[in-house]
């Protein structure tokens, strides 16, 4: 997939893993269209992009109708969308045994109901790039369970399996779909959730960027349907 000012979709982009892609595709002039829930809060590094390049548009993961406000404001603003990269999540680290109805539900429309709409959103305009991407970033609690975030790791493993199917959907169109699926990475998040585990010992979320630069370059013919990435051993 050559990059010819190809129109990339990035929710989340505000901070985190999501920020980092930006910038690293921003410098590699791609277009950006950042879906984030306040556009007033977007950092200085990505602000300053010209706004021929940049799109910054509402979207809230929790909110089902904004989700079509950003993909036509995107059409609106660059007239195609090549690339989807669905990385905005959220994480309570709730078990069994807790009462967490409200929290699971909130996971659930976060981290696996609102990537499949938009991908549902995106696909008619992949399919006429005839090289569409979408590049779902999710989870090795995706993948296997390790301790106790039982709403955590059901809403990953929802969206890593709407992550193989969209696969499976587009591959006819050109579309081509890769899941990462990250353990620990440096951030607030795993700072709050993860104390035991020191920052230092971590994945970086530059790392996640150089793996979608590199995905991103990769003809059909050469697909990748999923990485892992992970700072520790484990059995996979």
């Amino acid at each position: 997939m050559k990059n010819k000012k190809k129109v990339v979709m990035i929710s989340g982009a505000n901070r985190g893993i999501g920020k980092v892609v930006a910038e690293k595709l921003s410098e590699e002039g791609y277009l950006l269209s950042l879906g984030i829930r306040n556009p007033f809060s977007l950092p200085e590094s990505l602000s300053s992009i010209p706004e021929t390049h940049l799109l910054c548009n509402g979207y809230d993961a929790k909110i089902p109708k904004s989700a079509k406000s950003w993909i036509d404001g995107t059409i609106e603003h660059f007239g195609r969308i090549d690339v989807l990269i669905n990385n905005a999540g959220i994480l309570h680290s709730f078990g069994i045994e807790d009462d967490s109805e409200e929290l699971l539900d909130e996971m659930w429309e976060v981290n696996a109901k609102a990537p499949l709409r938009l991908t549902r959103l995106a696909f008619p305009y992949l399919r006429k790039s005839g090289s569409g991407r979408i590049i779902d970033i999710i989870s090795m609690s995706g993948r296997r369970v390790k301790g106790n975030w039982v709403g955590y790791s059901m809403s990953k493993y929802a969206a890593l399996a709407a992550s193989h199917t969209a696969r499976f959907q587009g591959w006819e169109d050109g579309i081509r779909v890769t899941a990462v699926c990250p353990g620990y990475l440096q951030s607030e998040m795993t700072a709050i959730h993860a104390p035991s585990v020191k920052q230092e010992t971590m994945s970086r979320p530059r790392d996640i960027a150089r793996i979608v630069s590199t995905l991103l370059t990769l003809p059909n013919e050469s697909h990748v349907p999923e990485v892992m990435m992970n700072c520790m051993l484990e059995t996979v």
